[in-house]
């Protein structure tokens, strides 16, 4: 609360209110507040009643003494601007991205090409080429590093261990081909029916062709590593 002690107001003696009161000339109106309080012109001077202004105010006077204290409200202190409250950031994308899905998608599809490639010569009792293992190996190659550079989520970055299993492992299918037709070594038709190495990477393949789905979870596949 703010004290006005010893007002800045003359305050005439009773007797001179009693007889100036009769013949008010002006009012006072206090910036902020309803009503007014009657002034009285005498001697070139102007008189309040305290008590009016008191009024007007919305304060209270009290008596310390040979003092009048009028007490007035506590000013309210000026609403401050409320800020624009900035846009919650979204959770972060657990799952896989769209656009590593897509880049996922197309290389697991050139290894399954790669994978059938080398399983059709083996039962045709055709030979295995460097030719065209090259070929494959390096569009296989170019659609991993496109998948690499769009890993941008967690799963992303773990589906990318398990493509990375699935290379490693047509790769080490592919070599042991090239080498038997090096050293002319006789391939069975039938030689990848039970062979662990191409059951893993079949089971890789659709391992991962079930995750294949936007924002889905990663799940670990054992046939990758």
């Amino acid at each position: 609360m703010n004290v006005l002690a010893g007002v800045l107001f003359f305050v005439m003696p009773a007797i001179v209110f009693a007889q100036a009161a009769s013949s008010p000339n002006t009012s006072l109106t206090v910036s902020g507040h309803s009503g007014q309080a009657p002034v009285i012109q005498r001697n070139g001077r102007s008189y309040v009643d305290i008590e009016s202004l008191a009024r007007v105010t919305g304060g209270t006077l009290g008596f310390q003494g040979s003092h009048i204290v009028l007490t007035l409200p506590a000013t309210t202190a000026p609403a401050v601007a409320q800020q624009p409250q900035a846009a919650p950031t979204p959770p972060e994308n657990k799952g896989y991205s769209r656009d590593f899905l897509r880049a996922g998608v197309e290389q697991m599809s050139v290894v399954r090409e790669w994978r059938s490639a080398i399983e059709n010569a083996v039962r045709t009792n055709s030979p295995v080429e460097e030719s065209w293992v090259s070929n494959y190996r390096r569009m296989a190659n170019d659609r991993a590093a496109l998948t690499s550079t769009v890993a941008t989520t967690d799963a992303d970055r773990k589906g990318l261990s398990l493509l990375q299993g699935a290379m490693g492992m047509m790769n080490q299918l592919s070599d042991r081909f090239l080498a038997l037709r090096t050293t002319l070594t006789y391939v069975s038709p039938d030689s990848l029916d039970n062979d662990p190495l191409d059951q893993k990477i079949l089971a890789c393949a659709q391992g991962m062709a079930a995750q294949a789905v936007p924002s889905g979870q990663f799940e670990d596949v054992s046939a990758c590593h």
